[in-house]
């Protein structure tokens, strides 16, 4: 049992001493002990975050494979919020009487006219397909400061934004169900305003990933370079992923933006159908990461389709008749075949440009 002695003067004021006294002095070393570790850890943090924040900005080496224009193809363009100018085309399938309205997102430096090679199928199947390019590729302006890179941003959401105000405001669009497609960094901002307007009727992703989960993939995998595994294991993946999301607002501070962030919005698309296509050869985005996602949507009506042999983004040119029936038969869901459809010739089909 601790004890105290104390000294009292006049007036009533007293001096505590004794043990209280070694306790309080404990207590304060034990704080400013944890605080200093706390400020040393934030400290290590940080120069982690200085040196990850250039790899994470860093694009990759893509291959992007140009695409043809089609000369049958009806030439678009909208106007964004923020009064840049969007450039696209409109291609109509073989129906009269459209299924449905596919939008398409293209991949980071492709081109609206790769929507008529992935949506190929479609077209023939009886749907329209619509897609823009986002700002600072293909034909549409460039923003002034703003680089795209392979993290979609904010800039996205608005060309989205503005994309979709163009099919309201045309008479022969607005009233077709709409349905989502994207490749790639496409796919994400796809899976991301079908989360946010309830009008979307189902979204499909080709190579579809996340800047979290892509972000804390490749960073154990630089990780290893420098560390051992053994060392590597007594990280808690709490604080790896804590210094992770502050990579994520150091670059989004440096740049001017604000990253798009899926997994809050994934809850949002449980109630209508969502396809990711995942190539079990790609070494970009590995299927581990489409497969984290679909948990994460954890909603029966989300499928994966894995397809042997396909690199990134490059499901369609391994098997294109089982991608077209595929992503067909998935649409299909929402936009059902009539019994009686009339059609007009079929389409040529796509080719890739020369080079």
């Amino acid at each position: 049992m601790l004890t105290q002695t104390s000294e009292c003067y006049a007036g009533g004021t007293c001096r505590v001493s004794g043990k209280w006294v070694i306790r309080e002095k404990i207590v304060v070393w034990v704080l400013s002990a944890l605080a200093g570790l706390l400020l040393v850890n934030v400290a290590i943090q940080m120069l982690y975050v200085r040196l990850i924040v250039r790899r994470f900005e860093a694009q990759p080496p893509f291959n992007v494979t140009s695409h043809a224009a089609d000369p049958m193809a009806e030439q678009v363009s909208t106007r964004t919020a923020d009064g840049l100018v969007l450039r696209g085309s409109l291609h109509r399938g073989v129906a009269h009487n459209p299924r449905g309205l596919v939008y398409f997102c293209p991949e980071l430096s492709g081109s609206h006219w790769s929507a008529s090679w992935y949506c190929d199928g479609l077209l023939n199947a009886g749907f329209d397909v619509l897609s823009f390019d986002f700002r600072g590729q293909g034909d549409s302006e460039c923003q002034p400061g703003y680089q795209p890179n392979h993290w979609p941003t904010h800039h996205e959401i608005l060309d989205m934004d503005a994309a979709l105000q163009f099919i309201q405001q045309r008479e022969d669009l607005r009233n077709l169900p709409l349905v989502l497609m994207g490749v790639s960094r496409g796919s994400l901002i796809a899976l991301q305003t079908a989360a946010r307007v309830p009008q979307v009727q189902a979204v499909c992703g080709d190579s579809t990933y996340s800047v979290d989960s892509l972000l804390e993939h490749f960073t154990l995998r630089w990780a290893q370079l420098y560390l051992s595994p053994r060392l590597l294991r007594l990280i808690p993946m709490w604080h790896l992923r804590l210094t992770l999301r502050m990579v994520r607002w150091w670059s989004a501070i440096r740049r001017h933006v604000q990253y798009v962030v899926v997994e809050p919005k994934l809850q949002k698309l449980r109630s209508r159908p969502v396809l990711l296509i995942s190539g079990e050869r790609d070494n970009y985005v590995p299927p581990s990461i489409i497969r984290g996602l679909a948990k994460r949507l954890a909603s029966p009506m989300c499928r994966i389709w894995s397809v042997p042999r396909a690199k990134h983004n490059q499901a369609r040119e391994v098997d294109r008749d089982a991608y077209d029936q595929t992503v067909e038969q998935f649409f299909s869901i929402v936009c059902p075949q009539t019994a009686v459809m009339t059609t007009e010739t079929p389409r040529t089909p796509v080719q890739l440009a020369a080079g």
